[in-house]
């Protein structure tokens, strides 16, 4: 159909008043024609015309409540002064038959510490066995030869004139733990106090610590003895060593621990008595 031809024909259409043409229905896919049905709106249209409902009320959320860190180790409490006069033997008197805490009740002695009161170097160590706790005197269990060996030997090596006499040794806690249990904080604290005022009338050069427990109680620090060891410290002004304790280098398995605990021995050594 030419241009001309569909104008005529829409103009005979208009005088018939018909205004409004309707295109036939397409085929369905089934290949039937469904005459006459209207069309449906396109989507967007009628998304459009789809009323809009309030969104509900939320009620606003409660504040989330964080809590706090873990509180750092608490520290045995340290005197605000030196005690005037104050002596190992004063010490030992203030101590008496102690029951502070709960580690008096199956204690046989109190070890309060051995060795020279005028040390140039101190080895801490976490608390009395049952050797030690039958004859009241720190270290003298198969840990405690074992300590010996490595002062003796280590010293003779290294060309030193330093034995364990020579040396002060004691523990954090003065009782010994049930089953040789770690000591716990309050323990800890209260024969801290005990500790450290003989750290202060001895005045050594240097400090060992010897395991964890020693190294929490003279450092204040939850790292292990990996590491911490092998690198220098200070309780108040007193350069501290961190190393491994002679009953974990008894183990059969620790061989390159015994390898780093001689290192860090004689490092201690060439420091204090160079």
């Amino acid at each position: 159909m030419t241009p001309d031809q569909l104008r005529q024909y829409l103009t005979f259409y208009r005088d018939l008043g018909i205004k409004t043409l309707y295109r036939r229905s397409v085929p369905t896919p089934g290949g039937q024609i469904q005459a006459g049905v209207k069309q449906q709106p396109s989507e967007s249209r009628a998304a459009s015309q789809v009323e809009e409902k309030p969104l509900p009320k939320v009620s606003k959320p409660e504040p989330l409540r964080i809590q706090p860190p873990e509180s750092p180790l608490t520290l045995p409490i340290l005197p605000a002064l030196e005690p005037e006069n104050d002596t190992l033997d004063k010490i030992r008197e203030d101590i008496g038959d102690c029951t502070r805490c709960r580690l008096h009740r199956g204690r046989s002695k109190i070890v309060f510490g051995s060795g020279n009161p005028e040390a140039k170097l101190v080895f801490v160590g976490e608390g009395p066995g049952a050797d030690e706790d039958a004859q009241g005197l720190p270290f003298v269990g198969r840990a405690g030869q074992l300590l010996t060996q490595m002062i003796d030997n280590t010293s003779a090596k290294e060309g030193m004139p330093v034995r364990r006499p020579h040396t002060y040794i004691c523990n954090v806690v003065k009782c010994r733990p049930p089953d040789n249990r770690t000591p716990l904080p309050d323990e800890m604290e209260i024969c801290g106090q005990f500790l450290f005022r003989q750290l202060m009338v001895i005045k050594p050069r240097a400090i060992c610590a010897l395991g964890s427990t020693a190294a929490k109680a003279l450092l204040g620090t939850k790292e292990g003895v990996t590491r911490l060891r092998g690198k220098w410290h200070k309780w108040r002004d007193i350069p501290v060593m961190v190393t491994y304790h002679p009953s974990y280098l008894l183990r059969p398995y620790n061989q390159s621990a015994k390898r780093e605990a001689w290192e860090d021995l004689k490092k201690v050594l060439h420091y204090v008595y160079d």
